[in-house]
C-alpha cells in the first residue's frame, strides 16, 4: 500500500504527514487544548453535581440576601447591621483591599527609595544602618511581622479606650485605632465648587512640574517645583474653602460610655497591616533601589561632577532618572506581592476580602465556587490594573532608541 504523503517536497524528498514537523506540532498543541478543555469541563460538572448533592444552589440571587453580620472598618462604604447585602459585603471587602493597599504602596514606595539611597551613602553610620534595615525586615515572614507589631508592640503599649491620648480634643489614640475628625457638609453645592478647585489645584501643579521640567530641558536652569507647589497646594485651598463660605464642619470623636463614636476611625488593625506590609515591602524595594543606581555608569556621576553638581543634584537629575529604568520592573513585582499580602491581615482579623468575603460569608452561605472565584476575579483584576500602569510609565521613562 502506498503510504500517504504532503504534496509539498522538502529537500527534494516528500514527507509523510506523521512526519512533517509542523502537523506535529499543531496536532500536540490542539491535543494540549482538547486536555485542558475536557479537565475544566470535568472538574467543573463534578463540583456542580456535589453542591447539588449537599442542596447548594449556583446562582447569584443569595448576593442580594441580608447578611446576618457587620463589617468594623468600612471608611467609605455604609454599613449597617441588618441593612447590608452580601453585594455591599463583598465590595466593603474589595474596598478595604484597595485602601490598605494603595496606601501601603505609596509609603513602602517613599520608605524603599530612602533606604535604597542610604544603603549607598558615602557615611558608613547611615549605609550600615540602611543594610541592617534590608537585612532584618526581609529576612522574617511577614505574617510574624503582623504578630509582632500587633501582639508585642502597638496593643500592649497604647492605652484603653477610657484613658485615650487626646491631642486638643481632636484627635484620640487608644487600641482600638487612630480617631480624626470627620468632614461633613449640609452644602452640596458649595462642596462640589471646593472639589473643583482642588481638582484645578492638582492639575496646575501637574502643568507646572511639566512646564519646569520642559524648561530646564532647553535653558538648563532649575525651577523651585517642591516649594512652588507646597506652597499652592495649601494656600489655594486655604483660599477656596473659604471663598466657596466653608462647605466642610468638622465631626469630632465623642467618648461614650465603653467606647468613642463619631469622627473618623482608622482601626489598629488597619494600621498593623498598614504599617507591617509599608515595612516589609520597602525593604525589596530599596533592593530594587540600589540595583538601579549601581547600573547607572560611574563615568555618569564624574561627568555631573565635572560639571559642578553636588552630590544632592546629581542624585536627582543624574543617578535617579537613569536608575528608574532598571528600578520600575522589578518594583512592579513589590507592588503585585504587597497587594496579594495584604490577605494574610485575616491573621489580625483586618476585615479585607479574603476575611470577610472567603471566611465569613464562605461559611455562612457555602458558596464556595462563586466566592473564590469572585475573589480571583479581583486580584487578578487589581494586578493587571497596577501592571499596565507601571508598564506604561515605564515604556515613557525608557530610552528611545534608533
Amino acid at each position: 500500500m502506498v503510504e500517504k504523503t504532503k504534496v509539498s517536497k522538502m529537500g527534494g524528498r516528500q514527507i509523510p504527514l506523521h512526519r512533517d514537523p509542523k502537523v506535529r506540532a499543531v496536532a500536540f498543541q490542539a491535543a494540549a487544548v482538547l486536555f485542558f478543555v475536557w479537565s475544566l469541563w470535568t472538574i467543573g460538572s463534578n463540583t456542580v453535581a456535589n453542591m447539588e448533592q449537599r442542596g447548594i444552589v449556583l446562582g447569584l440571587s443569595w448576593l442580594d440576601k441580608l447578611a446576618p453580620f457587620q463589617v468594623g472598618f468600612s471608611p467609605f462604604l455604609d454599613n449597617v447591621l441588618g441593612e447590608n447585602t452580601y453585594w455591599r459585603i463583598f465590595f466593603i471587602g474589595v474596598q478595604n483591599t484597595i485602601y490598605v493597599s494603595v496606601f501601603g504602596i505609596i509609603a513602602a514606595t517613599l520608605l524603599g527609595f530612602v533606604i535604597g539611597v542610604m544603603r549607598l551613602s558615602p557615611n558608613w553610620l547611615v549605609a550600615k544602618i540602611a543594610s541592617a534595615y534590608v537585612e532584618i525586615f526581609r529576612n522574617i515572614p511577614l505574617l510574624l511581622w503582623f504578630f509582632f507589631w500587633y501582639f508585642i508592640v502597638f496593643l500592649p503599649i497604647l492605652p484603653g479606650v477610657r484613658e485615650s491620648i487626646s491631642f486638643a480634643d481632636a484627635v484620640f489614640i487608644n487600641k482600638s485605632g487612630l480617631y480624626l475628625p470627620r468632614p461633613v457638609t449640609e452644602n452640596i453645592g458649595a462642596a462640589v465648587v471646593f472639589l473643583l478647585i482642588c481638582t484645578a489645584t492638582i492639575a496646575g501643579v501637574v502643568y507646572l512640574t511639566r512646564w519646569a521640567g520642559k524648561r530646564q530641558d532647553r535653558t538648563g536652569e532649575q525651577f523651585p517645583v517642591l516649594p512652588t507647589s507646597l506652597a499652592i497646594l495649601i494656600l489655594v485651598p486655604i483660599a477656596g474653602f473659604y471663598a466657596s463660605d466653608s462647605p466642610y464642619s468638622l465631626e469630632y470623636a465623642q467618648l461614650g460610655a465603653f467606647q468613642l463614636s463619631g469622627g473618623i476611625n482608622l482601626t489598629t488593625e488597619f494600621f498593623v497591616v498598614w504599617f507591617a506590609l509599608t515595612t516589609y515591602t520597602a525593604a525589596f524595594i530599596g533592593e530594587n533601589v540600589r540595583g538601579g543606581i549601581l547600573a547607572v555608569s560611574h563615568g555618569q556621576t564624574e561627568a555631573a561632577r565635572s560639571l559642578g553638581l553636588h552630590h544632592g543634584q546629581n542624585i536627582k537629575l543624574v543617578i535617579i532618572p537613569q536608575a528608574m529604568r532598571v528600578i520600575i520592573p522589578p518594583t512592579i513585582s513589590q507592588y503585585l506581592n504587597l497587594t496579594k499580602n495584604s490577605t494574610l491581615a485575616i491573621a489580625i482579623a483586618y476585615e479585607e476580602i479574603a476575611s470577610i468575603w472567603m471566611g465569613i460569608s464562605l461559611n455562612t452561605t457555602g458558596q464556595a465556587l462563586i466566592i473564590i472565584a469572585m475573589t480571583v476575579g479581583v486580584f487578578w483584576t487589581l494586578s493587571f490594573l497596577t501592571s499596565a500602569l507601571l508598564n506604561w510609565y515605564n515604556k515613557r521613562v525608557q530610552l528611545t532608541e534608533r
